[in-house]
């Protein structure tokens, strides 16, 4: 299992969203700081932007986050604002998270590997951040990922 980064070592949360929601297959991008998804779930729900919303749950794709020890999925994140549920498709391996806000909106983002270093994760995440993209996760943009 992935060592959670330390708080010291924390970065601000490195998120891309589409200005307004669109139509396209994606929102946006985050880069999480490590597969951890009990951490990383929390700092995306803490530091998620008020102008975009606030994260009421977390569907995610499996093969982008560490199985927990028992390996069963996880189904609860413990944030600062309180618990978040979560789930998965045990056969979803589109590499997105969506983030589904208070308001009911569904925001799709697609998750950018935590090895990915600094100018192919920006390249990914601007990529999915733009309106005009049509591509899905499974065909990243930019050519990050399959």
């Amino acid at each position: 299992m992935a060592t959670p980064a330390t708080r010291s070592d924390r970065v601000p949360l490195r998120l891309a969203v589409a200005d307004g929601v669109h139509a396209g297959p994606l929102d946006g991008a985050w880069w999480p700081q490590s597969r951890d998804l009990a951490v990383e779930g929390a700092d995306l729900v803490d530091h998620f932007p008020d102008p975009v919303g606030h994260v009421a749950r977390l569907l995610y794709s499996r093969p982008d986050w560490e199985p927990d020890a028992s390996g069963a999925a996880l189904r609860k994140i413990r944030a600062r604002r309180g618990p978040v549920k979560v789930g998965s498709f045990p056969s979803d391996d589109t590499h997105v998270m969506v983030a589904v806000l208070s308001s009911g909106v569904r925001l799709r983002l697609v998750v950018v590997p935590s090895v990915f270093g600094d100018h192919e994760a920006a390249r990914v995440m601007s990529a999915a951040a733009d309106e005009a993209n049509r591509r899905t996760a499974g065909e990243p943009p930019a050519g990050g990922r399959s």
